[in-house]
């Protein structure tokens, strides 16, 4: 008999990986998760691979390709000199919240010349999440001008890289002139809990733009 024929003849959903728990909505029939589509946009190098890397309960899945001298003078490598390849298509991860609230993680390229993809990226999504780098500020304003035009609910989250210098949130609301009901936070992608906070701030701050 097929794996997954069997699985379910025996109450279990073939959406249950053997190396991970089942969820309450894997396994109960009558509850469907709430599956909500979250875009992290910002400017190239800023940590958007390294959130949604960070935060995914499954393998993300990651377009990246290693950067050539072809690129040279069109990627800034001044505040990232260490940084080798570079996303060129999307990122994808899951996060489960709450039980049954599923978050789908897209990250988007940085570079001007991926932007095109952007309008099908954010198609369906609740919102986004704009990732900063204090020490190049204006390579987010791209991602800012468009969520702004396009309407879709947004927060703006400071990634804090090692050896560059802390700002306040307040500090870089004014500087990026944005609204006061729009979140503001700083955060490191690296560490789990901090990506957590950022990407429920933006579930709060969507529902309160868009609450039906």
């Amino acid at each position: 008999m097929d794996s997954a024929v069997s699985d379910v003849a025996h109450g279990v959903s073939p959406l249950v990986e053997e190396d991970e728990p089942a969820l309450p909505w894997q396994t109960d029939r009558t509850r469907a998760p709430i599956a909500t589509k979250i875009v992290v946009a910002g400017g190239f190098g800023v940590g958007k691979t390294t959130l949604v890397t960070t935060v995914s309960e499954i393998t993300p899945l990651r377009t990246e390709a290693l950067m050539t001298e072809a690129s040279a003078d069109t990627d800034d490598l001044t505040a990232t000199p260490d940084k080798l390849t570079t996303t060129v298509a999307m990122d994808f991860g899951r996060i489960t919240l709450d039980d049954d609230l599923v978050l789908y993680l897209f990250g988007t390229p940085g570079q001007q010349r991926f932007w095109f993809m952007w309008d099908d990226l954010v198609r369906g999504a609740i919102g986004a999440v704009v990732m900063a780098d204090t020490r190049r500020l204006k390579d987010c304003w791209p991602a800012l001008d468009y969520f702004e035009s396009c309407g879709l609910p947004y927060v703006v989250a400071v990634n804090h890289f090692d050896g560059s210098e802390q700002f306040d949130a307040e500090d870089v609301r004014e500087a990026l002139t944005i609204p006061a009901h729009i979140p503001v936070m700083i955060m490191d992608a690296r560490r789990r809990i901090s990506a957590i906070e950022t990407l429920l701030s933006l579930v709060g701050h969507a529902l309160d733009e868009t609450p039906e």
